[in-house]
């Protein structure tokens, strides 16, 4: 037991004291510690950095107001570009292909049927004003009683297939089914006026018929005259003419009975 005595003093042999831990701080040497005062030496009195030895102090201090930061981004010209490219953006309503000046004039058109058409805005794929006199001639149509929207729309939606058709055949150029739309929807408008008619007087007699076949007649004679100035059709008026006043027979049928 001597020999394990001898062995474990000498395993154990160091130079370190407690009595080093007040001198050494751990690890700091015998610079002063500010946090290792006993209780009621520390002076509170002086500010203490809490920041570590190693963490860098910053040398510059804002001179910027509360709620006013200095400008420090300038936006480049491109972006600058961007923004101020709204301002030459069209009204929504161009964008949306309703230009109330082109509706005035196919109206005028249709209302005045030897006025000379446009060929260059009737060539337009506009949709509100029939939209509007379609909605119209429903009205009047259900002011005498007759719920007539599906026959309107269904037979306004076959003679427009059946006009595309016969004038993509006739014509050199071509045309959409839009214009097509277009056009026979503006030359509906006398037919409201028909419509209105009904309402206050009966058309089953010879005024009636009168009225019924010079509507027809009103309505045919506009809409073949914007097709042979938007298709450039001459001398096939009669020929365009002739299905047109088919179509709105059946509008004008639906009139008077």
């Amino acid at each position: 037991m001597s020999g394990f005595d001898n062995f474990n003093t000498d395993f154990y042999q160091s130079s370190y004291s407690v009595d080093d831990q007040s001198q050494a701080g751990y690890g700091y040497g015998n610079a002063e510690n500010p946090y290792n005062k006993p209780y009621g030496q520390y002076d509170y009195s002086q500010p203490v950095g809490y920041a570590s030895p190693g963490v860098m102090q910053p040398q510059q201090q804002y001179t910027g107001q509360i709620f006013q930061p200095t400008q420090t981004y300038t936006p480049s010209p491109s972006q600058s570009l961007y923004t101020s490219s709204f301002d030459d953006e069209p009204p929504l309503l161009e964008e949306l292909g309703i230009n109330f000046d082109h509706i005035w004039q196919k109206t005028l058109t249709v209302l005045h049927p030897m006025k000379v058409a446009d060929g260059s805005i009737m060539n337009e794929t506009d949709l509100a004003g029939p939209m509007v006199f379609c909605l119209a001639f429903g009205a009047t149509l259900l002011l005498s009683g007759k719920i007539q929207f599906g026959y309107v729309y269904g037979i306004s939606a076959i003679g427009c297939l059946g006009m595309y058709c016969l004038l993509n055949l006739m014509s050199m150029t071509g045309v959409s089914f839009g214009c097509v739309a277009s056009v026979l929807g503006y030359c509906l408008l006398p037919m409201i006026l028909l419509s209105s008619f009904a309402v206050l007087l009966s058309l089953q007699g010879m005024i009636g018929i009168i009225l019924t076949a010079a509507i027809i007649g009103w309505c045919s004679l506009s809409a073949s005259k914007i097709f042979i100035s938007a298709l450039a059709m001459d001398g096939q008026q009669l020929l365009v003419a002739y299905p047109c006043a088919l179509l709105y027979g059946v509008f004008a049928l639906i009139s008077v009975f």
